[in-house]
């Protein structure tokens, strides 16, 4: 999935959420950096390489504290030939 809508939340509830990522090539795929758009979007990204056919899970913690929309983005940097750098988003709205 590319966007993660936690739909609407408490405040202070868990802020986790989960992007699956597979090497669908031929060579080990290397997760570089991944990078919130704030400092309240946390992505725990492994630098292990990642077989080919095997997965990795990426796991971006929001800061609910924070009360009002959440349109935030996490970006995850590779050695992906065909997209090094992926985008993915989070949305909802912490009430």
């Amino acid at each position: 999935k590319d966007i993660h809508d936690y739909g609407t939340i408490a405040v202070g509830a868990s802020g986790q959420c989960e992007f699956k990522v597979t090497n669908t090539g031929t060579e080990a795929l290397v997760l570089n950096k991944c990078n919130g758009s704030c400092g309240c979007t946390v992505p725990t990204c492994d630098p292990a390489p990642i077989a080919p056919g095997a997965s990795y899970t990426i796991v971006v913690t929001y800061d609910t504290k924070r009360l009002g929309e959440i349109n935030k983005s996490v970006t995850i940097m590779s050695n992906a030939v065909n997209e090094p750098v992926k985008t993915v988003q989070i949305k909802g709205m912490v009430q």
